[in-house]
């Protein structure tokens, strides 16, 4: 972690910066407009759970694999241009899935979607930490706190225009990913990049032979069994209106933004990341076997995905730090092999989720979820001492 001046904070930033973190808020809009919708797409398109938790399914699956290759891709075309791809391709995708006729064409559109979030999302990141005049800290926060106002303000939206037709979101993504592309062509300069060497496809793989890293990576995989639980398969246990839902989630962003931002740097300093991230996950846990036992009282499981926000900011903040020092490798290729691990366990368990509940009850996907977070919390003590170096660099600044 680079040392900061005194004269240097997160509001101190270079007009590439901010125009980079309002395009991250724009585009994490677009994942949250259409999280209230779930049970509209599965009632209008006679759609089962399972299938409609696939449009979270396909959209990560590719989001995954597409990591992969963002490195090799952006310092080919430029960090600016890649962001510009990224975009449009959302922009394009969630137009057509405005259009579609059928539960498999929105799933396979969604999985187009999942490209150029990936495109975006990667880049956004790594362009933020390196165009930072704060240090990564400060970048890292400010980058979550681009997402947890985009994620919370999303479903408000979503929810809006939901209500008027399931159809509405798509569209509205797409409106605001073509403001975010011009606001980017305009405000973001283009940077002039020396590049020693061109990224290579395996790299995010070479980079995972550091235990740290990989450690971080397997545990985002399983953590985010409970994570897209909640996110994917929570609508359908609410029993709400689009307007609702879009309520709902919209107090879960914003816990997550106000933690990442504020909560999520004292714990660090005064516990240190490690331990933080296991009381968090240890917690987010709980909520998630809480929302197991007590599926049917619906002030119960409101009342647990609005909290649950807090515990995944502070969550999200911390790892990401983490992952950042976790291997002396390019920040980008850091992001690159994190990102795939942990999309991996975002594509399998939206199904998972759906699955589940037809199979057995509506109780048992949250009991399932919470299992995998424990499991998690379980995998980082075990693999304690391959992440102790991360505490010890934050404590020396």
């Amino acid at each position: 972690m680079e040392p900061t001046s005194g004269k240097t904070n997160m509001l101190s930033q270079p007009k590439a910066v901010w125009a980079v973190a309002f395009a991250c808020v724009i585009a994490f809009m677009g994942i949250g407009l259409v999280d209230p919708i779930l049970p509209a797409i599965a009632e209008k398109m006679d759609a089962s759970q399972s299938q409609v938790t696939l449009l979270f399914t396909s959209y990560n699956l590719v989001m995954a694999v597409a990591m992969l290759v963002t490195g090799a891709i952006s310092t080919r075309l430029g960090v600016k241009n890649t962001l510009l791809c990224g975009i449009i391709i959302i922009a394009i995708f969630a137009a057509l899935g405005g259009w579609s006729g059928s539960i498999w064409e929105l799933v396979g559109l969604r999985g187009g979607w999942g490209l150029g979030n990936a495109l975006f999302v990667a880049t956004a990141l790594s362009a933020i930490v390196s165009l930072s005049t704060a240090g990564t800290a400060q970048a890292i926060i400010l980058y979550e706190a681009a997402i947890g106002i985009g994620i919370s303000v999303g479903p408000l939206l979503g929810g809006e225009l939901g209500s008027l037709s399931w159809r509405g979101p798509f569209f509205g993504v797409s409106v605001l990913m073509v403001l975010a592309f011009l606001f980017l062509m305009v405000m973001m300069p283009r940077t002039k990049q020396v590049i020693k060497k061109k990224s290579s496809l395996l790299d995010p793989f070479r980079a995972l032979k550091y235990r740290g890293l990989l450690t971080l990576g397997l545990t985002a995989l399983l953590y985010n069994f409970g994570f897209f639980t909640l996110l994917a398969y929570s609508p359908f246990v609410m029993h709400l209106k689009e307007r609702g839902l879009g309520y709902v989630f919209l107090g879960w962003g914003l816990l997550l933004a106000v933690t990442s931002v504020f909560v999520a740097p004292r714990l660090e300093k005064r516990f240190g990341t490690i331990k933080s991230m296991i009381a968090m996950l240890i917690l987010f846990a709980a909520t998630l076997l809480a929302m197991g036992i007590w599926t049917d009282v619906k002030g119960v499981v409101i009342g647990a995905v609005i909290i649950a926000g807090a515990f995944l900011g502070n969550n999200n903040t911390l790892i990401t730090t983490a992952v950042m020092q976790s291997a002396p490798v390019e920040r980008s290729t850091a992001s690159a092999a994190y990102s795939f691990l942990r999309f991996l366990g975002g594509a399998a368990a939206p199904w998972l989720a759906g699955k589940l509940a037809e199979v057995f009850n509506p109780h048992v996907p949250f009991i399932v979820g919470g299992c995998f977070v424990l499991l998690s919390v379980w995998f980082i003590w075990i693999n304690r001492k391959h992440l102790m170096h991360i505490d010890r660099a934050e404590s020396a600044h």
